[in-house]
């Protein structure tokens, strides 16, 4: 995060823009719609200012140059001139008095940046890109204008009526949040929507009335996190990320995927990793029922899906015998998400009519599977966890009778801008790895589907075959 979002409260403060062109007037407009008293500073204003000035006579204009004690009693300052030299003068000025400032225009002699703005008071919606692409910032914000209809700034108006009676009902705060939650996405947020008040507070009073506030009772939700592209969570994980009090979650979660759990959540890392274990899994189990005994809202959050290599059947068993409530929510399993985004097809009427999962954990260094059922002509082999066993894993299958000329590939953070595909066969799969180090997580697969993937690899698809070459690229 480039820079922190934050709301300033300039009611009634003084602030101060240098420029009298369309852009300064622009920016006028916007201070005066946050209550700022504003003062003007620029030798010549253009038509349009001058009708802005008339149309509010407490905009006090100096029709001179800029100089550092304008700035004096400012607590804002916006630099909108045409003239370099003086903007990059405001901004050292600006700085060393402590005071911020924005350079329209200009990031890098900014120490604050104006987004684009949702404007439904008093629910405020910011959307910027850093300064780097400010038309973008305003297209989102234009798909945000048909998803949030102006009525929510009347119902967030209207629910601040009832905060403190709501409050006073229920001393558990997580009683509360429940209580918003449904008010807000239920019949009251309908009423206030189509205008009927009355029925809106009858409506919220009564539910209010009849609720008790008892201790709340927790619930545990076992969400797959998917390969590690955002884009594929599923709508049912991106509404219980957003409902949990508690974020548990493996090392297999992208961070791109954890900053989409509610802000305000805790947050308990439980990552595996070889021979080094955060929390073992008992203490993961026991940790679910305390949390959810406690009232709290759990999200177990694991990369990929719950059910596959993701200990979510010991995990929901626990629970099942503390009878505590729990879901589960599907995700996109790392042998689906990243084949597809290698552009490798896991079967092929051509080429595999089966498709087999196994892990590839070392255990007393070797690996421990049943060979003979996979080494099959026509079945294509997905390997989780398998890097440090491919030389074993490699050797086994052509024991076994794959040939040696079998395609097998390895990819490393797919489905993620950091991708990497390497390709090559079962006797010189283990070289290539060797040549060009790799770190977890990495999927192994192995079949003559690999082959397919000259034809059809889409994503990050300049990434090339590794089978009589050492090297290797990285493609964002």
């Amino acid at each position: 995060m480039d820079y922190l979002p934050v709301f300033l409260n300039i009611k009634q403060r003084n602030c101060l823009i240098v420029g009298g062109g369309g852009v300064a007037a622009r920016k006028t407009r916007l201070l005066l719609r946050a209550g700022a008293h504003i003062h003007v500073v620029s030798p010549a204003i253009s038509a349009e200012f001058a009708g802005l000035l008339q149309q509010f006579p407490s905009i006090s204009h100096n029709a001179e140059t800029f100089r550092p004690d304008h700035l004096q009693d400012r607590v804002l300052v916006i630099a909108a001139t045409h003239d370099q030299a003086t903007n990059q003068a405001i901004s050292i000025a600006a700085r060393e008095a402590g005071i911020p400032v924005n350079v329209v225009d200009n990031p890098d002699l900014c120490t604050f940046i104006m987004p684009s703005i949702l404007d439904r008071s008093p629910i405020i919606v910011a959307v910027s890109s850093g300064g780097s692409s400010p038309v973008l910032a305003r297209l989102l914000r234009a798909r945000l204008e048909a998803l949030i209809p102006a009525a929510y700034g009347r119902l967030a108006t209207y629910a601040a009526q009832f905060r403190e009676q709501v409050r006073q009902h229920f001393p558990h705060q997580e009683n509360r949040r429940f209580f918003w939650e449904k008010m807000l996405q239920g019949p009251f947020a309908e009423m206030v929507f189509a205008g009927k008040d009355r029925a809106a507070r009858d409506y919220l009073l009564e539910t209010l009335n009849s609720s008790v506030d008892q201790p709340p009772v927790g619930e545990v939700y076992l969400v797959g996190a998917g390969p590690g592209d955002p884009d594929l969570l599923t709508f049912r994980a991106m509404r219980l990320m957003q409902q949990a009090d508690v974020v548990i979650y493996d090392r297999l979660v992208a961070p791109a995927i954890l900053d989409m759990v509610r802000q305000d959540a805790d947050r308990i890392y439980a990552g595996k990793e070889r021979n080094q274990h955060t929390l073992p899994q008992t203490s993961i189990n026991d940790l679910l029922v305390k949390l959810a005994q406690e009232g709290k809202r759990v999200l177990r959050l694991k990369g990929g899906d719950p059910f596959i290599f993701g200990r979510g059947g010991e995990e929901i068993e626990t629970l099942s015998q503390h009878r505590i409530p729990f879901q589960v929510v599907p995700g996109i399993t790392a042998a689906s998400g990243v084949a597809s985004y290698a552009g490798i097809p896991l079967t092929h009427r051509d080429y595999a009519h089966s498709c087999v999962f196994v892990t590839g954990h070392l255990k007393d260094n070797t690996v421990q599977l049943d060979w003979s059922a996979l080494a099959r002509p026509n079945q294509t082999i997905v390997v989780y966890m398998g890097l440090l066993g491919v030389s074993e894993l490699c050797r086994q299958l052509i024991a076994h009778g794959l040939p040696e000329t079998t395609p097998a590939a390895i990819i490393q953070q797919g489905t993620t801008p950091n991708q990497c595909v390497l390709t090559g066969t079962l006797a010189t799969l283990p070289t290539i790895i060797r040549d060009n180090p790799l770190k977890p997580p990495t999927l192994i697969i192995v079949g003559e589907v690999v082959k397919l993937r000259q034809k059809l690899a889409w994503f990050n698809s300049t990434s090339k075959s590794l089978e009589n070459t050492p090297t290797y690229s990285k493609h964002p």
